[in-house]
């Protein structure tokens, strides 16, 4: 992340001509060690000479973090009055004016005071970034504004605090800081975490260790996902090229007019769910055939069923359907495809190379489910 020392005057230019890069520490709960693991990795960088300050640290009188802050340089906050109440904030325009290398910024979804230049603390990180200096910061998974529904159905709990999600897919790294959920109950039973009064609340409501198992997957599954479309996203090889190295299961169910498209939606649907990975629904629409009536409100059964499994449904015209298939499979780095067994005529299939063959041949490392279905009758 950093090169060989320079002059101050050379770093100054260096650092207006280009955007800070962004690192962030990302877990699973309160209490899992981003801030201390941020101000360990500080330490060291400290130690090879880079220039790194304090932002804004949140300590909540853990004795750990506040030992662990010791010897990094503090910038002071700024008092913000609001109601006649004096509070303190991050003093963004003071960072801006010491010019450091790096800064540290702790608790990236917290809401500043109102009265402050920005609403979000996010947004000082920005505009830090925007100056060329490089930060350092941390979050908890449920403050991620796409999972706080998800996180909501599993603890109960609403959070306010939220960033958008471009700030991961934006940030030039993302490290989960991971620990077990038993570590964690015994860091909050032993009182690191929150004060004596607090546990037993804690244990109770957000800390249940059900609720820290999901929240942990979350965690890991969302920064899996970032290095996976990251990893994607560096290589310049055409999409057509690029060889599917998938971190998720991706599951492609591929319907048609046939009945049985409904549930081959229900066995992809499974699938997904079990291996915690996004469904696809692709329809491959003949441009030299007009669907009927009936055909149409299957289709649109299909679409909503798609959609009611969190799955995207995928609508696309081509003449062929392996081609239309193998180029939905690359562009969404699929790695299960269904498609349902051919009712055509047994003769009928004699005289032409079959999908299932004609994928095999042109998709490699992917693996495909041809699913059994009852046959009509005549």
């Amino acid at each position: 992340m950093y090169e060989s020392s320079m002059s101050a005057t050379e770093s100054t230019l260096i650092r207006s001509t280009r955007r800070g890069k962004h690192k962030i520490f990302i877990g699973m709960s309160p209490g899992v060690g981003k801030t201390y693991r941020m101000l360990e990795e500080a330490h060291c960088l400290r130690q090879e000479g880079i220039d790194v300050v304090i932002g804004l640290l949140e300590t909540h009188n853990r004795a750990e973090t506040i030992q662990k802050s010791i010897g990094l340089e503090k910038v002071p906050r700024q008092d913000v009055t609001c109601s006649g109440i004096t509070l303190t904030e991050m003093d963004t325009n003071a960072i801006l004016a010491r010019q450091p290398q790096l800064v540290l910024v702790d608790e990236l979804a917290h809401t500043n005071v109102p009265g402050s230049e920005r609403e979000k603390r996010y947004q000082d990180v920005e505009l830090l970034l925007a100056a060329g200096l490089d930060v350092y910061s941390t979050v908890n998974i449920q403050h991620i504004e796409s999972l706080n529904d998800t996180v909501a159905r599993i603890t109960g709990v609403v959070v306010r605090e939220r960033i958008p999600d471009r700030l991961l897919d934006e940030a030039d790294e993302v490290m989960v800081i991971d620990v077990t959920p038993e570590t964690l109950e015994e860091r909050l039973k032993d009182g690191k975490i929150y004060a004596p009064e607090k546990i037993d609340q804690s244990l109770q409501n957000f800390f249940k260790r059900r609720h820290l198992i999901a929240l942990r997957e979350l965690a890991l599954r969302e920064v899996a996902d970032n290095i996976e479309e990251d990893s994607f996203e560096a290589d310049n090889t055409p999409t057509s090229l690029v060889p599917h190295c998938n971190i998720l299961e991706r599951v492609l169910v591929c319907i048609s007019t046939y009945p049985n498209a409904v549930q081959l939606i229900r066995r992809g649907a499974r699938l997904a769910s079990y291996m915690h990975g996004p469904l696809y629904c692709l329809f491959v629409d003949n441009p030299d055939r007009f669907l009927t009536k009936e055909e149409s409100l299957h289709i649109e059964t299909c679409e909503n069923l798609c959609k009611e499994f969190g799955g995207q449904f995928i609508r696309v015209k081509d003449q062929d359907v392996a081609v239309a298939i193998a180029t939905a499979a690359q562009n969404y780095h699929i790695s299960q495809i269904f498609i349902g067994e051919s009712q055509r005529a047994r003769w009928k299939t004699l005289f032409r190379t079959s999908l299932t063959q004609q994928l095999l041949r042109s998709l490699k490392n992917i693996d495909i489910h041809i699913i059994a279905t009852e046959k009509p009758v005549g």
